[in-house]
């Protein structure tokens, strides 16, 4: 029977319809599944991206007017750093290779010139004293034998001259006193002479005793007590590495005077009389007066610096020998500089060295800036930055992180 074609038409299912819901509700789907992989990619981008800050802590750098105190009317021309240095100092040692028997002395303790400090083992400089004592009197004695001898020697030549005069002795006889006159002479001279050498020599041996007490050459504090009881001492290390070279340092605090290193470049704004603002580092707050008392006349080639010795107006007990302090070179009063000169001033935490080079971090729009500086007078947690830092800059104080130049950088509030 042939295929009703109209028929099986009629039973085959339209498909159309479902295929088009099911495009209809496979949409959002895949509208949602693009925008989650764009957000997923985006947020991938952005950690792997993403700016870094190190946080930081800064502070301003200050500036402040410049005024020396007890100086009105002078401005600080230079600032510069030193040592505080005694001009009269001596590591007090002996004469002579010995063991030490007593040391009269500690630190601190203030002695006179002339006063013992310690004694060495005298024993066998003592024996040679006596030694040398009994041959002095041994060859004055001789001497005195010898001179007693010839004054009679001499009379009998002068016995013998009269009788020869009157024909009463031959010349044979005049001939033997006066030979023994002239070699009894001779002898006693010679005796004078061996008394003279055992008189030198006496000397000698006393000046070796009298040198096994050490004593101080000046009046002075002693800093240093450099010996005791038991210890072999000598001028040179003579006897081996365990010899002591001295007994004790002594310094005259009346000499101490300031060392400073002045850059050549600016020697010209220092010379000899010109008064000077110290401050001791122990004592920022304490201004001393000073002068310059002469400028060496030779510069070290290697730092380019001079060295400029600077005097205490007047001396304080607080003054101490190798003590740090800064000092500034004051103007001329008559100059009529009338407003003193600004400086500025950054937190010490901020400043960095790179060997002897040091540095800060400036906070500058969002990044660290390095910048070399130099440096002045610290004062107190301040430090005085000459170059390299104006007043109106923040600079880094600390950081979470390890800063390097150019990186970013938040502000955090100091804790």
């Amino acid at each position: 029977m042939p295929l009703d074609r109209d028929a099986l038409d009629a039973l085959r299912m339209d498909r159309s319809a479902d295929d088009a819901a099911v495009r209809r509700r496979a949409r959002p789907l895949i509208a949602g599944a693009v925008i989650l992989l764009l957000a997923v990619t985006a947020l991938v981008a952005w950690l792997l991206f993403k700016p870094t800050y190190i946080s930081v802590q800064t502070a301003p750098a200050r500036v402040e007017q410049d005024a020396a105190s007890g100086h009105s009317g002078a401005s600080r021309l230079l600032n510069a750093s030193g040592y505080v240095v005694p001009r009269l100092q001596a590591v007090v040692s002996s004469k002579v290779t010995g063991k030490v028997s007593q040391v009269l002395i500690e630190e601190g303790m203030h002695v006179q010139a002339g006063q013992v400090l310690a004694r060495l083992d005298a024993s066998l400089a003592q024996d040679q004293v006596n030694v040398a004592k009994s041959q002095y009197a041994a060859a004055q004695a001789l001497a005195a034998e010898t001179e007693v001898e010839h004054a009679n020697a001499a009379r009998d030549l002068d016995r013998s001259k009269l009788l020869f005069a009157q024909h009463l002795v031959s010349q044979s006889d005049m001939d033997g006193a006066a030979t023994k006159e002239a070699s009894l002479l001779a002898s006693l001279e010679s005796a004078r002479q061996q008394a003279d050498v055992a008189k030198n020599s006496l000397q000698l041996d006393q000046q070796q005793l009298d040198d096994t007490v050490i004593r101080a050459p000046f009046a002075g504090v002693v800093v240093s007590k450099d010996a005791q009881p038991g210890e072999m001492i000598s001028p040179n290390s003579a006897g081996g590495g365990n010899t002591r070279t001295g007994i004790a340092t002594v310094v005259d605090m009346g000499s101490l005077e300031i060392d400073v290193d002045v850059n050549e470049a600016y020697l010209g704004r220092v010379h000899a009389g010109q008064k000077v603002d110290a401050v001791l580092d122990a004592y920022p707050d304490w201004h001393i007066p000073a002068h310059v008392v002469s400028i060496i006349p030779t510069a070290d080639r290697d730092k380019a610096t001079v060295k400029v010795r600077v005097g205490f107006d007047k001396l304080d007990a607080r003054i101490l020998p190798q003590m740090s302090i800064q000092v500034w070179f004051l103007g001329d009063e008559a100059t009529g500089n009338a407003a003193p000169p600004a400086r500025v001033m950054v937190p010490q935490a901020a400043v960095h060295k790179d060997g002897s080079t040091p540095y800060v971090y400036v906070y500058a729009d969002g990044r660290a800036e390095r910048r070399a500086v130099k440096l002045g007078a610290a004062t107190g947690s301040d430090v005085e930055v000459l170059a390299g830092v104006s007043g109106d800059e923040t600079l880094i104080i600390g950081s979470d992180k390890p800063l390097s130049d150019g990186v970013r950088v938040r502000e955090a509030p100091v804790p």
